[in-house]
Formats: structure tokens, sequence, C-alpha cells
């Protein structure tokens, strides 16, 4: 073969390497977006069709931290129905599937319903000797409701006169001094309003529906009406509790945020179908003054973050948003339910039973920093500060050294990276409540403060105004307030509409500290007990 030819037959050889190293490099690239992309789909479809539960100790598989650092599994399991359990009774005496009939109703009226014979029966159907009484046996109790009922309260005001003044020219009437109503000409009362409140905020029944009711009870209330008793009662009275609130809430030094989107009609400048947003902000679980109070804004801006909580310095539990960034003069901590959520998404389609999986090993790592929480919870701050120093620190020298060692072994836009990349990302923020025990692993507390707004959204779907929006943020600030201070929240809202215009039409609006959620009064007449 000639020299020419052979340079010629390499020269081809070389450009067939090289069009099998293209093509093998895209297939491997074909084949890694492939796999990126089934996971997304399988992560879809769970989002889609799955459970919404965080529980993790179905995945049996996790890596079990007592064979990496001596250190217990945290489970959350919580207790699934069983249709197969049987029904505790409600007994007369205790026993292993009731509990005390005395304890269970001491805070229900009571009734007894005697089952006797008729006149006839009580005569011996031998002898013909008349019957007498030999006792009662208990054979059960049942709970009996009784459904809600009306009445009309007609007001008046009684005249007094002096007939001596009256008979010598002088002022002789007195007038009897009335309350002011809750809504000026209006047959709303604070019960009515109340009421409407309850059942839309902590009952999630739309307006419409609960128009519906009154009409079964006997009384043509438009939801419309219902509407506006909503908002102008928050908008003249509530709205200066939860502004009393909001003094207690930035007084604390350690606070939890979270936000929600929310659709909002009519918005100035704004389409209907555009975002608005849903703030809340809590105390922490140690405080002394349990405060949750919800903040309507048109936009996510951390801009709204920073405004609300002017004022506010210390400790801010949040999730990664970058808005409170804006928030100045804070430390954050993040939230370990969210760094955890990341693996919990990253997790195979096919996972089996004692699968040994990156994602599962994640999880693993979360959990036993939850569990060393769970063995802290009813320690001091001081002590729980200690504590956690003690557990915590080699659970964590290990996690940083395993995400460090595996995040560049992963395909770079796959699941398990986006868990591994966040968790760097926000390593400090993640470690920041390691430096005061007043501080909380998760944002756990936000984030079940704003889900049952986020329950009654999809029974409403949007706010019909801005207005309506407020008074709803309003609402629900006193809702999750009184449920943070083991109060009934209809009780409160109740109390708060009675007394608000009394303490106004008497000049008394100084006297709103009385009606904060820890009041002893008010915690003894709003009690969930009673």
């Amino acid at each position: 073969m000639k020299a020419s030819d052979t340079s010629a037959l390499i020269e081809v050889i070389k450009e067939q390497n090289k069009t099998i190293e293209s093509l093998r490099k895209t297939i491997e690239e074909m084949s890694s977006d492939s796999k990126i992309l089934r996971e997304q789909i399988d992560h879809l479809t769970r989002k889609l069709f799955g459970t919404k539960s965080e529980k993790t100790a179905a995945l049996t598989g996790q890596i079990v931290m007592d064979e990496i650092l001596e250190c217990g599994q945290f489970n959350e399991a919580e207790t699934e129905s069983d249709l197969t359990e049987t029904e505790p009774l409600i007994t007369k005496k205790n026993s292993k599937k009731g509990y005390s009939r005395e304890k269970a109703l001491v805070y229900l009226p009571n009734e007894d319903k005697i089952y006797t014979l008729s006149d006839e029966e009580k005569v011996c159907s031998i002898d013909g000797d008349k019957l007498s009484r030999a006792g009662k046996k208990y054979i059960r109790t049942e709970i009996e409701y009784t459904p809600a009922t009306m009445k009309l309260v007609h007001i008046y005001r009684e005249n007094w006169e002096c007939r001596t003044c009256r008979n010598e020219g002088r002022k002789y009437l007195k007038q009897a001094q009335i309350d002011q109503p809750v809504l000026q000409h209006s047959m709303a009362s604070a019960s009515s309003v109340a009421w409407t409140m309850y059942q839309k905020y902590v009952n999630h029944i739309p307006l419409y529906r609960q128009e519906k009711d009154w009409q079964n009870l006997g009384i043509e209330i438009k939801r419309s009406t219902l509407s506006n008793w909503i908002i102008k009662t928050s908008d003249e009275w509530l709205s200066k509790v939860v502004a009393r609130l909001r003094e207690y809430l930035l007084e604390e030094k350690y606070l939890h945020a979270d936000e929600t989107p929310l659709q909002v009609m009519r918005e100035e400048g704004k389409s209907n179908t555009s975002k608005s947003y849903m703030w809340v902000y809590s105390t922490t679980r140690n405080s002394g003054h349990p405060v949750r109070i919800f903040d309507y804004r048109a936009g996510r801006s951390g801009a709204n973050a920073a405004e609300f909580l002017d004022g506010f310095h210390g400790y801010l539990h949040t999730d990664a948003y970058t808005g409170y960034e804006k928030v100045k003069n804070i430390t954050r901590c993040l939230c370990w339910s969210h760094n955890r959520r990341y693996f919990a998404d990253a997790l195979p389609k096919d996972l089996q039973s004692g699968d040994a999986t990156l994602p599962t090993q994640g999880i693993a790592y979360c959990n036993a920093l939850f569990k060393i929480e769970e063995k802290c919870k009813n320690l001091s701050p001081e002590e729980r500060e200690l504590k956690r120093l003690e557990l915590a620190t080699p659970v964590m020298k290990a996690y940083w050294s395993w995400v460090d060692k595996n995040i560049n072994t992963v395909l770079p836009k796959s699941k398990i990276a986006k868990a591994f990349q966040y968790a760097l990302n926000h390593k400090d923020g993640l470690m920041n409540y390691l430096n005061d025990g007043h501080c909380e692993i998760s944002n756990n507390i936000a984030e079940n403060s704003i889900r049952p707004f986020t329950v009654g959204r999809k029974n409403w779907l949007f706010s019909g105004s801005p207005n309506g929006a407020t008074a709803s943020a309003t609402v629900y600030s006193l809702v999750e307030t009184a449920k943070a201070n083991g109060l009934n929240p209809y009780k409160y809202l109740n109390v708060l509409l009675r007394a608000l215009p009394k303490f106004s039409s008497h000049g008394k609006m100084d006297l709103i500290d009385s009606l904060m959620p820890w009041d002893p009064k008010i915690r003894k007449a709003c009690s969930t007990t009673k």
C-alpha cells in the first residue's frame, strides 16, 4: 500500500474515532437527560397523586445512624387510621377500652334518659299486685347534638324622669347608657359575626354555603352582608387588637416567618390572575406570649418582611427564600425540614425496603438531628444548647463530610444534586440554630400556622378584594393566636366583638391589653375546656 493511501486511511480512522467519541458523548448526555426527565416525571407524579405527608419511617431502607455515629434514627411516623379499631366507649367506670365517664364529660351538660314501664306494665301479670321500683341499671352513654338556634333580641333603653324637676322646669329626663353596636345600622351582633368568622376561617366554610345555613335557620342573609360583617368589624375593631399583638411580637427575640401565594381580585394595577401573598409571623415555641400575625401584601418582595419586622432584632426562622435577606439586624435560622424535603424529593420511584441510597442516607442524617431535638425538647434553653452541642456536633460533621464527598458523584441537574447543593449553599443558616437554645431546628411553627389558611384557600380560591384579603389576615391572626394560647377561637372573637364597642362607647380603649389572649380573665372565659 502506498504511503499516501496509508496516510489517507489513518485520517479516515481518526475522523471515525472522533465521530464515535462525539456520538458516545451525545448518547451519554441523552441518557443523563433521560434520567433527569424520568426523575422529574416521577417527582411530579408523586406530587400530583401521591401522599402529601413527609413521613419517613416507611423508608425502612434508611441508613440507621447508630451504625454511623451511634445515634438513633428519628421516627416521625404518625398513627394511621385503622378501620378494624374498636371505638373507645364512654363508660361509667375505667376500663382498658374506654375511659372515665366523669372525666370525659366534666365540661359537658349531662342528662339522664330513663326507660321505665307504662302504668299498665307496672302490674304483675301473675297475681295482679302493683310493682315496686327496684332500681336502675346503667346501659351506655351517647353524644347528642342539638343544631344551632337563633333568636331576635330587641334592644330598648329606658327613660327615667324626676317629676319635681319636671314641674319646676329643670332638665328631668335621664336615660340608661347603652353599649355601641358592633356595626351601625345592622342586625349583626357580636355572636353572629363571630360565628360567621369561625365558620369561614376555622371550619373553612365559604360564605355562599353559610348563606344557605342561615336560610335553613329561618332568616335570609346574603353572602354580601356576611362579607360586610367580616370586613367592617375587622377594620373597625379587630385590627386594633392585632396591632397590639404585633407590638408584643416585635418585642420577642426569636420569631418564625413564612409566606404563601393568594389570588386577590380588583387589586390596583394588577390583573386578577396575578399572585399576591399572605405572610405569617410567629413567636417561637418557648414564648410566654404566643402570637401569630398574618399580613396580606400584593407581592413577595423581601421589602414586605423588612417593613413588617422593622424594629425586630434577634433570630428569624425561615425557609431559604432570599427575600428575607432584606430584613436587617437579624440572624437567620434556616429550616432542616426543608433540607430534608429535598432528599425526600430525590427518592427513587422503585425504592425497596432495605435499599441504602443517597437520598435515604440524607434523610437519615436529618432524622438523627430531629431525634436529638426530641430528646432536648423538655430541657431549659440553656440546657438544650449544651445538649445540642454534645449530640448534634458529631452528626453535623459527618453530614457535611458526606455531602462534600458525594456532591461530585451525581448528575449535576438531578434531584439529589439539588439536595446537596441546597445544603451547601445554606450551610451557615442551617447551623445557626445551634447558637442559642431558644432557637428551633425547623420553621414548622410558621408552616403549621399558615396551613389552615391554605386549606381554606382551596374552598374559596381567591379573595374578592384587597379589603377582603386584609380582613382575612386580621381574623386569621386572631384565630391562630387563640389556638396557640389554648383558647376557643369562637369564644375569643365573641368576647372581642362584645368588649371593643363597649370600651369605645365608654372611652376606655386603653384597656385593650386586658383583651390579650394570655390575660387570666380571657383565658378563663375562652378556654377550650368550657
